[in-house]
């Protein structure tokens, strides 16, 4: 071979090492790109949160974290300071659910982060969309045993949708903007960002920490100094340029029209149909409000679960509460519009393997759970519960659900809800009647409170005795069961809702007096 062929080609792939080198290092992004400024990415992040709406961020004031505070102040921002991380995820849980954006809970490295991942874990089972923002050793000491260093990626990755590590102050804007949009589409759940200490602070803080003690000696000393600078020079470069705040696309599944029509053709021709609502009928962009007023022309007789109660209202005809196991098997039709056949519907037993089921949810898994055990759907809808049922709806003008059918539900739960009333009159020893006061607070209730139920048994209680006043006004853990969330629940919900009562219960067993 012709050796300037060789040395062309030698040449080549040590020109191509070199300027992966330069890639690799920032050298060329920081010949064409600003570095220094006063400025500080907590202010980045301030700025895509103030364009997305977001009015609170809870937290636990930790020093990684703090200028993100700090600028979202400045703007305007509420910080709510709790007393445990967890707090400040359930609170952040709430004004999701009530608000219809993003919750937004900041807490500082290692412990402070995982000192949440039982509110993360529950924000992802209630399917709430939210932002968990975490401190972080800075970026050259991670893996060197710096304070509070863990392997945060790993502890979150199997709990949010969207994960990411914030490497340079360029990145802090998209990244955010990206988190925020996951959050909110297909099915929603919590996201989680990791903020390096370094990435947060001004150009000549972090310049302080890199700078050498002791002027370098040798050969290694100088490299390491060099290398040192190289790498604060490209964790600022570009940093503030203009970017695009703006909320990006939120992605939401649709039924299809053929999807639609058949479901139509199912609903026209049942005598028995049943609706079965979770709190995915509630989510945004449909307004609860309007999935009410789409529900009422049907005439179909629901039960609504999760966040989903009190849409109907404190006394609708449509509403019923009681006996739910003995409808489904009498239901010739049975719609599970985003209602998961899990522990909570005794995992599809209930439903009469006789009856046509429509099954509508956002989330694949959730809509065909224990489908190849228990209960077979005859239409599986991978979409927004809300807008299905608003088209379902219009399509179906005119129709509406035998009248017996609903009136007999609704005798049987006169029924149930007089020997309820009985048990809550009897007398105890030593405590009170549970059921007692339940039916009491429920009879004080203001038009606009807000009921957060907290505590085992407790919530199962409420849940029948209990008449949320109109939609979103019921908060109660969700899925997962958590008990604590009462408290951080209340927080948000008083924050989205201050001229609203909110009742708090909470209750884990009869305790001495």
């Amino acid at each position: 071979m012709d050796i300037s062929v060789v040395l062309g080609c030698s040449l080549g792939a040590a020109l191509g090492g070199v300027i992966l080198a330069f890639y690799k290092l920032g050298l060329l992004y920081q010949l064409f790109h600003k570095r220094q400024s006063p400025r500080h990415g907590g202010e980045s992040v301030a700025d895509v949160l103030r364009a997305h709406g977001i009015k609170f961020v809870f937290t636990l004031v930790g020093g990684h974290i703090s200028p993100i505070l700090v600028a979202c102040e400045k703007l305007g921002i509420r910080i709510v300071d709790t007393r445990h991380e967890a707090t400040a995820v359930f609170a952040a849980d709430a004004v999701a659910r009530l608000s219809g954006t993003v919750g937004v809970a900041a807490v500082t490295a290692g412990p402070g982060l995982t000192n949440t991942v039982t509110a993360v874990k529950n924000a992802q089972m209630a399917e709430s969309p939210l932002l968990l923002i975490g401190g972080a050793a800075a970026t050259l000491l991670q893996g060197r045993g710096a304070l509070q260093d863990i392997d945060q990626m790993s502890l979150f990755k199997p709990l949010c949708k969207f994960c990411a590590s914030v490497r340079t102050v360029r990145e802090i804007v998209p990244t955010v903007r990206k988190a925020l949009a996951v959050a909110q589409s297909g099915t929603p759940g919590p996201v989680f960002i990791e903020f390096p200490i370094d990435t947060l602070y001004p150009y000549h803080v972090v310049e302080k920490e890199f700078a050498p003690k002791n002027t370098p000696k040798g050969l290694m000393g100088k490299i390491i100094a060099w290398y040192l600078r190289n790498h604060l020079s490209n964790l600022f470069a570009g940093a503030w340029e203009t970017r695009d705040l703006s909320p990006l696309p939120v992605h939401i599944p649709h039924a299809t029209e053929d999807e639609v029509q058949r479901c139509v053709e199912l609903v026209s021709r049942a005598k028995k149909p049943v609706i079965l609502l979770g709190s995915q009928a509630t989510l945004p962009p449909t307004p609860a409000d309007d999935v009410r007023k789409a529900l009422e022309p049907l005439g179909i007789p629901c039960f609504l679960g999760g966040m989903s109660r009190g849409m109907l209202g404190k006394n609708s005809p449509l509403h019923i509460r009681q006996n739910r196991r003995d409808a489904l098997k009498d239901a010739d039709l049975v719609l599970l519009a985003g209602t998961v056949c899990d522990f909570r519907l005794s995992y599809g037993r209930v439903l009469n393997r006789r009856s046509k089921i429509i099954a509508v949810n956002r989330d694949r898994s959730q809509l065909l759970k224990n489908s190849d055990m228990f209960w077979k759907p005859t239409v599986a809808i991978q979409g927004d519960a809300g807008s299905f049922l608003l088209r379902l709806s219009k399509a179906l003008k005119g129709h509406r659900c035998p009248e017996e059918w609903p009136r007999s539900l609704k005798e049987g739960d006169a029924i149930k809800e007089k020997a309820n009333r009985s048990k809550a009159d009897e007398k105890t020893e030593r405590h009170l009647n549970p059921l007692s006061v339940l039916h009491r607070v429920d009879e004080l209730l203001a038009e606009d409170s807000i009921i957060v139920a907290d505590g085992g048994d407790f919530v199962g209680s409420a849940a029948y005795i209990m008449r949320p006043r109109g939609p979103l006004r019921w908060l109660d853990p969700g899925a997962f069961g958590t008990l604590g969330v009462g408290g951080g629940f209340a927080l948000g919900a008083k924050l989205c809702r201050p001229e609203s009562e909110v009742k708090y219960f909470f209750l884990l067993k009869k305790l001495p007096l």
